[in-house]
């Protein structure tokens, strides 16, 4: 089984943790590869970020197709492109935070993001209503810290552990969810002081990816996540026309076949 997991923005020092993560949990018989993205963003911190992104994301998973990769994770906390993603992966595309989100659900009433900058706020909770019941996201809480600090900054873990705490108290919550690719490696540490189920999504996306393609489940080519439609592309976007679009069958991104 070989799962891809993909670091949508160009920081090649994050990819390496957020594969180390993926690769702890994955199990034997599991091929685990951390991709960085060609391109865009060295961080993903803003809507611009996120949009820019996306391009980088979806070649990546071309590339994992051409591959025969089995299936993917995105490590990006605001799930950048995994709709689309979809649309062109034969095997199962899943975003850190529908997989942290739906597993707190599932081991407590209610659960608090500990995130990084204050301007990501809104981007997870509007996750938390997509990927949880109503009311299940008590909070999200920001420790103002940008993304490329967390691998380098010693005061960050102590940092967390406290907000993580505070919002406990606050929200009434049972679970913490750390909302950021790059705060992987602080599960254990965060989770055994506080007492409480802490998650990573990198962690529970891997193996969600792991039990969909046990399970011989892919995503229904059915409708929404059908291969999108032919049409051309322009300008420095023209190598992601899917195949056929200029009469040949050249094209950046391979899609999926209808199911």
């Amino acid at each position: 089984m070989r799962i891809r997991v993909v670091n949508p923005n160009t920081t090649a020092s994050m990819t390496r943790l957020i594969e180390a993560s993926a690769r702890a949990v994955a199990g034997p018989g599991v091929l685990v590869e951390g991709v960085t993205s060609s391109m865009g963003p060295a961080s993903i911190e803003s809507h611009y970020d996120e949009a820019l992104a996306v391009p980088g994301l979806l070649a990546a998973i071309s590339a994992g197709e051409r591959d025969g990769v089995d299936g993917y994770v995105v490590a990006c906390f605001g799930d950048p492109g995994v709709d689309a993603a979809r649309e062109i992966a034969a095997g199962p595309v899943v975003g850190i935070a529908e997989a942290a989100m739906h597993a707190a659900t599932m081991v407590g009433r209610g659960f608090s993001v500990v995130t990084t900058l204050s301007r990501t706020r809104g981007r997870a909770l509007d996750l938390a209503v997509r990927h949880a019941p109503a009311g299940a996201c008590r909070g999200v809480w920001a420790c103002d810290i940008p993304v490329l600090d967390l691998e380098r900054d010693p005061s960050v873990l102590p940092r967390v552990i406290a907000l993580a705490a505070e919002a406990l108290d606050r929200d009434g919550s049972d679970v913490i969810v750390l909302g950021c690719a790059g705060m992987a490696a602080f599960c254990p540490e965060v989770s055994a002081a506080l007492g409480v189920p802490v998650i990573d999504g990198v962690t529970a996306a891997t193996l969600l990816v792991k039990s969909l393609i046990t399970l011989g489940l892919r995503t229904s080519g059915r409708d929404e996540y059908a291969p999108p439609p032919v049409k051309r592309y322009s300008g420095i976007l023209a190598a992601f026309m899917q195949p056929g679009a200029d009469g040949s069958r050249q094209g950046g991104v391979t899609a999926k076949e209808d199911s």
